[in-house]
């Protein structure tokens, strides 16, 4: 398993290789603040994500549920750092599946496999197929996504 320590210049498009799995060396602990201003920002207003007395007595867990669309961003942004440094455009996301529940105060590390690489229509770059993958503190999964990114190639656009 490849792990970065800092972000390097081992990101450009013939750097991944089909199969490598990353983990993603920053983690982060989501702090009530982010998930309400967030999801008050994109006008979710469910109850989970707002009433405290209504979770206790109604929810499993008795707290306030994190919404997903900030956990879905959170994943993401932490796999960024080495998926994304020579990126052009982002190509598109499929696959999102949410599989448990994020709370305020969980911390989330991301995960990333590279499952495949492809030709671009243009030769300064590639497309990387990406599956992120993301986990609580407690060790469980609670996203897994498809990510497709076109990526500088190193030959055009790297230090010589």
């Amino acid at each position: 398993m490849k792990i970065h320590e800092l972000t390097g210049n081992d990101n450009y498009f013939e750097d991944f290789t089909p199969g490598e799995v990353i983990k993603h060396v920053r983690s982060k602990t989501l702090e009530p603040l982010e998930q309400v201003l967030i999801t008050n920002m994109v006008m979710n207003t469910a109850t989970g994500h707002f009433d405290e007395e209504i979770m206790k007595a109604t929810h499993p867990a008795g707290k306030r549920l994190g919404f997903g669309g900030v956990s879905i961003a959170m994943f993401v942004g932490l796999a960024s750092q080495d998926t994304a440094e020579n990126a052009i455009a982002e190509l598109g996301m499929d696959k999102i599946r949410l599989s448990g529940p994020v709370f305020h105060g969980d911390t989330l590390t991301s995960y990333t496999e590279v499952l495949e690489t492809l030709p671009a229509d243009r030769d300064d770059a590639g497309i990387v197929r990406f599956r992120h993958i993301g986990v609580k503190q407690d060790g469980s999964i609670v996203f897994e996504g498809e990510r497709k990114v076109l990526i500088k190639r190193r030959s055009h656009w790297g230090d010589r």
